[in-house]
């Protein structure tokens, strides 16, 4: 696909941004968008290789390999360079009901099994997804198509994250009556609360759900399934139930000290911020604010770099990344091959701002958190660490060893805990009986996704446990199928 010798003429080139220390005085998307001749040279670059990995989709070492939605991409990377930017979005659509978001905040799996990447840098599949549902936005390709015909049934999606966005939208498609429920003030879950303006606009996603409700979808906010509506009550009213609540359990750190104020953890820092963004461009002060602090961030992932970014905004004094894993190597290692995700460092979006306002990357690797201190007030002032080295026991695994002598005390007035998520909230699911996995995740069979409940049925992070975006989407779409064939006897869903 592309151009035969494109990967051999023409270099990778991703999107341009503004510069660090611009962005950080808004709270805007910062990719500039590529003119369209730049595009194609991109999506020439597309080898035709003999067997594409990009969309394959799999977990290979406990890793994504290629696109789980399965994109099409060698199609659309063909499409764009040949100027065929409407058929290109079609193909987009096949498979992905919301390209917007991925293009936006999908770490981009495709890339690190494109073939290019094998002896180059891979194809730029990401802008190159975000530049096509841009522009038929723009265009105004994109509008409502509700279904002709509605089947009668009706069913309930509880949680209006990527996975019952997706999950309504392909239900919606097959003529069903979809509800979702939404325990938040707006629709979106985490696109909306969990992931800051600057990395994926509001504007965008609400975009998406006022097509989504024009094609007949009802959106129900502010309701929380088991306390505002019981479970029992949703399944007596639909034919069918779907949760899609996340994986929204946050990890804690229950070292001495923590309960002293100015210790949160990063959901509640970020989600605040967005809505009090929303409502009122922070005006309200309906926020935890960083103006001013020295902030710890403890976590490297993702969403400890959206709280570097975030508490740069408010103006910190200054923010300091603590992760408790080595460094990533700065090339792909031979234990870690392609097509598996390359794990190589990275510098996110996050840590650019800090390295261009405070002239050093905030982060800082195998460190242990001990204890907190803090005030006469009761409010943290102190984080105390150690170093860690990372050897194997007797029974071989890989233990944290403290290294004597390297304790060091940390100023800081706001401690942010980014460790991820444990597992999805009790109350629906407890309602429901619905059995759990070892992980306590709803306990949902792997392509049927029923649970042990008739006609309760479980998708996204809820039924896997934290993951991708394009993970949740993937699986809203496989439950959508199988809420269809338990419906109607079969499905013509993809």
């Amino acid at each position: 696909m592309g151009k035969t010798t494109g990967f051999l003429e023409y270099q990778r080139q991703a999107p341009a941004e503004c510069e660090p220390l611009e962005r950080i005085k808004n709270w805007d998307e910062f990719l500039i968008p590529m003119d369209e001749e730049k595009l194609k040279e991109q999506g020439a670059r597309c080898m035709d290789c003999g067997t594409p990995f990009c969309h394959v989709g799999r977990l290979l070492s406990g890793m994504a390999s290629g696109c789980p939605l399965h994109n099409l991409i060698p199609e659309w990377n063909d499409l764009v360079y040949r100027g065929n930017w409407q058929v290109a979005l079609k193909r987009l659509h096949k498979t992905n009901n919301f390209p917007e978001f991925t293009g936006r905040v999908c770490p981009s799996p495709c890339e690190g099994a494109c073939t290019v990447g094998l002896n180059g840098k891979p194809v730029t599949i990401k802008s190159i997804e975000r530049s096509i549902v841009d522009r038929g936005f723009a265009e105004g390709w994109i509008v409502p198509e509700p279904p002709l015909v509605r089947t009668g049934k009706k069913v309930a999606v509880v949680g209006s994250g990527p996975a019952g966005l997706a999950c309504a939208a392909q239900l919606n498609k097959a003529g069903h009556t979809v509800t979702v429920y939404e325990r938040a003030d707006r629709i979106g879950g985490l696109l909306t609360y969990g992931i800051p303006n600057m990395k994926l606009d509001k504007q965008t996603v609400q975009r998406r759900v006022d097509l989504l409700a024009a094609e007949g979808i009802t959106f129900v906010t502010r309701t929380e399934i088991g306390k505002d509506i019981t479970a029992s009550q949703l399944q007596e009213e639909h034919d069918a139930v779907v949760l899609c609540g996340g994986s929204t359990q946050a990890r804690d750190l229950p070292i001495e000290g923590r309960d002293l104020r100015g210790i949160h953890q990063a959901m509640e820092f970020l989600t605040l911020n967005t809505k009090s963004l929303l409502d009122s461009g922070l005006a309200d002060g309906e926020y935890l604010s960083a103006a001013g602090k020295d902030v710890v961030v403890i976590g490297g992932g993702d969403t400890g770099t959206d709280c570097v970014a975030t508490s740069i905004r408010h103006g910190c004094r200054s923010v300091i990344q603590l992760e408790i894993m080595p460094q990533s190597p700065l090339t792909r290692q031979a234990s870690n091959p392609w097509p598996e995700w390359p794990k190589v460092l990275k510098v996110d979006y996050g840590q650019q701002e800090a390295a261009s306002l405070y002239q050093e990357d905030p982060r800082r690797y195998l460190v242990s958190s001990k204890r907190f201190v803090g005030d006469d007030g009761g409010h943290v002032q102190e984080l105390h660490t150690v170093r860690i080295e990372w050897t194997r026991n007797e029974q071989g695994r890989m233990i944290p060893v403290e290294v004597p002598g390297s304790e060091e005390i940390i100023k800081t007035q706001l401690v942010l805990l980014a460790l991820g998520f444990t597992g999805p909230e009790d109350t629906v699911l407890d309602q429901l009986g619905v059995e759990r996995d070892e992980r306590s995740n709803a306990k949902a069979e792997f392509g049927t996704q029923t649970t042990n409940i008739e006609g309760v049925f479980a998708a996204g992070d809820m039924r896997r446990g934290q993951s991708l975006v394009v993970w949740a989407i993937d699986e809203g779409r496989q439950t959508a199928r199988e809420v269809d064939r338990y419906l109607m006897g079969a499905s013509n869903l993809p």
